[in-house]
């Protein structure tokens, strides 16, 4: 007698969704930030990105700002599983009420390596249920930060080749009307 075993293909429809939190301050969103999102929500059934506050950076934009402007450039992306929240918490905390599994981080350099190597392993010790997910930076974007984007623009510089046209066109505004625009 031989047994038949049958192979069941169908899916499990009950399968907890993958959700991840790509977290940062996005002040401004870059094209480096659009490039992990982008591929960040390829990895994920669905990618949140959280626009936290960190007062320490000194930003130029409000939270709100920031928000609508992250809304606004995913939409753009044409990409229907990512969504957009602000917070104010520990990312562990804000991940697991999102019910995250992953974190999405985005690296430049290696001095980014060495600090998100010791962020992932702090969140770990949190929540050792939410794994972080490292993303190369496209090389082209390799050198894009926000810190940057906005010192070239209060200096005069064209920020074109960091920021979509509709962010070129807020942080030079915001610059402008801030009376932050330098002298050379």
């Amino acid at each position: 007698m031989t047994a038949q075993v049958t192979a069941d293909v169908t899916a499990d429809v009950t399968a907890k969704p993958r959700i991840g939190v790509y977290p940062g301050t996005f002040d401004p969103i870059t094209l480096g930030h659009a490039d992990i999102i982008r591929r960040g929500s390829k990895l994920v059934d669905r990618l949140i990105i959280g626009v936290t506050t960190n007062p320490s950076k000194n930003p130029l934009f409000t939270p709100e700002e920031r928000i609508a402007m992250v809304e606004r450039e995913v939409a753009s992306l044409g990409i229907d599983n990512v969504s957009v929240i602000g917070f104010n918490a520990l990312l562990m905390k804000f991940a697991q009420a999102q019910g995250a599994s992953v974190i999405v981080r985005g690296l430049r350099a290696v001095a980014d390596f060495e600090y998100e190597y010791q962020m992932a392993g702090m969140n770990q010790q949190l929540n050792a249920a939410i794994e972080t997910v490292f993303l190369m930076a496209d090389v082209g974007l390799q050198p894009i930060a926000s810190k940057l984007v906005k010192e070239i623009a209060m200096f005069g510089g064209d920020i074109a080749k960091f920021v979509s046209p509709a962010v070129r066109e807020d942080v030079v505004s915001r610059v402008v009307r801030n009376g932050l625009l330098g002298d050379y």
